[in-house]
């Protein structure tokens, strides 16, 4: 059965979909069985690993709203064991359509619970916000990946996202962990960035992952070339980051199956 992951955190540009399209990668390269669940309407994790999003018939859109049948929306990657639900704008309109929906915050445990058996990793990338998708998505999930950027307003609506999580564990998924913390943008040489990873690290302990995504000029180029980091140059440093995260992510296993 997979695990469901959803990398979520309401802040903009905090390599929430770097994270997303570079772990399913870095997962798939480990011949693990991975989809990828673009759940924003910007569809840049679909675009990240080369789907066209204006050329997709079908997305996560049509599975929400209108009980599309999820496999055959379900797409395929350059890398073997990776396939992509995708988005569109349409997903913009599924927010107001589910809003009378009694469920609508359990719709993408719906879509997906046929999926659980075909993957070992189900990846959820989120939009940028607290909105009715994020809530499916974390309602979705086992547990919750927080992107991080090491700057000075690091810790800044951290607390309200980790609130949303208490809400959601207490009104709708108890299972929901937080799977880890993720320092991204990282620069040894900044002192600021040092100083924010030692007070996060002081502050969560163990729910910080090991592994520390760097600022890499490959890494932001490869979006624009439709690839994950890993085929785009597999020796940068973004690259082999989320080889380490993959393989930190893999190790938990057994908490989180066993």
């Amino acid at each position: 059965m997979a695990r469901i992951m959803a990398v979520a955190n309401q802040k903009g540009g905090v390599g929430k979909t770097t994270t997303s399209v570079n772990l399913a990668a870095s997962l798939a390269a480990a011949e693990r069985r991975t989809l990828l669940v673009d759940m924003d309407p910007q569809a840049n994790a679909c675009s990240g690993l080369g789907v066209d999003k204006t050329a997709v018939i079908s997305t996560v859109y049509n599975a929400l709203v209108e009980d599309a049948d999820v496999s055959s929306i379900v797409v395929g990657s350059d890398l073997d064991y990776l396939n992509i639900l995708p988005s569109n704008t349409n997903l913009i309109g599924a927010e107001i359509e589910l809003i009378d929906n009694p469920e609508r915050e359990l719709r993408l445990k719906k879509v997906i619970t046929p999926l659980v058996n075909e993957y070992d990793y189900i990846i959820i990338d989120c939009p940028p916000s607290l909105s009715l998708l994020t809530l499916n998505a974390l309602t979705a999930a086992d547990s919750v990946l927080v992107p991080l950027q090491c700057e000075f307003y690091a810790m800044e609506g951290l607390g309200q996202l980790m609130q949303t999580v208490r809400l959601v564990q207490g009104e709708l998924n108890p299972q929901l962990k937080v799977g880890g913390i993720l320092l991204t943008m990282y620069d040894g040489r900044n002192n600021l960035c040092r100083q924010v990873s030692d007070e996060i690290r002081n502050h969560f302990g163990d729910k910080v992952f090991e592994t520390v995504i760097p600022r890499n000029v490959r890494l932001s180029e490869a979006p624009s070339f439709g690839q994950p980091a890993i085929c785009y140059d597999i020796a940068s440093s973004g690259a082999r980051s989320y080889l380490e995260l993959a393989k930190e992510i893999m190790a938990q296993e057994e908490v989180f199956h066993g």
